[in-house]
């Protein structure tokens, strides 16, 4: 956690240093849960599904002219799941994307969204391995990923709004851990806007 918190703060430097030539900045937190094909339940042949649990979510984007721009997004499983009914785990899906969002009137609008990044899977051990600046008890996958989604924002007050929202994932040799490389978050956030209406 360390780790994805020194890129949280890393990420939101750059957002605040791209905010004086913006349009607009937003910034979102939201849940939602994963769909993924495959079956219900681990076996030797198929692994273990990725779907189901609540997954938090934190996001932000800069848009600029022509209502283009740029954005990240973190979710993480909201708690363990247990792998093969056995190890602990936790995924952890990052992206980078480009955003366009048209308006659709005074009080809504798209966002449509489409980048790159990773997902981190934390298989929990028990067994902590420490260095000088910490200790760990998990070992990790990481996995490149491809992403696609869109969102409906509606501001119900100012410029706060909520976005339903669904998020398409391929994560590249995501079957050495799963039972799919296809994963589907959909959700929901809620977001504030800074800059004009």
């Amino acid at each position: 956690m360390r780790k994805l918190t020194l890129l949280a703060v890393v990420c939101g430097l750059f957002f605040v240093a791209s905010l004086a030539q913006a349009q607009q900045a937003d910034a979102m937190f939201g849940l939602g849960t994963i769909l993924a094909p495959g079956a219900d339940e681990c076996n030797l042949n198929t692994g273990c599904p990725e779907k189901g649990g609540l997954y938090p979510n934190i996001g932000a984007d800069v848009i600029f002219h022509r209502r283009m721009g740029f954005g990240f997004d973190v979710s993480w499983k909201g708690s363990q799941g247990l792998y093969g009914g056995q190890v602990p785990y936790r995924p952890i899906l990052l992206d980078f994307n480009g955003v366009y969002q048209p308006r659709l009137g005074k009080k809504a609008g798209l966002d449509l969204f489409g980048g790159i990044g990773w997902q981190s899977t934390r298989f929990y051990s028990g067994n902590y391995t420490c260095s000088y600046f910490s200790c760990t008890n998990f070992n990790s996958t990481h996995h490149f990923l491809v992403d696609l989604g869109g969102g409906v924002r509606y501001y119900v007050w100012h410029h706060a709004f909520v976005r339903p929202e669904v998020h398409y994932y391929w994560i590249n040799n995501n079957t050495s851990d799963f039972s799919s490389n296809n994963i589907i978050r959909v959700g929901a956030s809620i977001g504030y806007t800074i800059g004009p209406d």
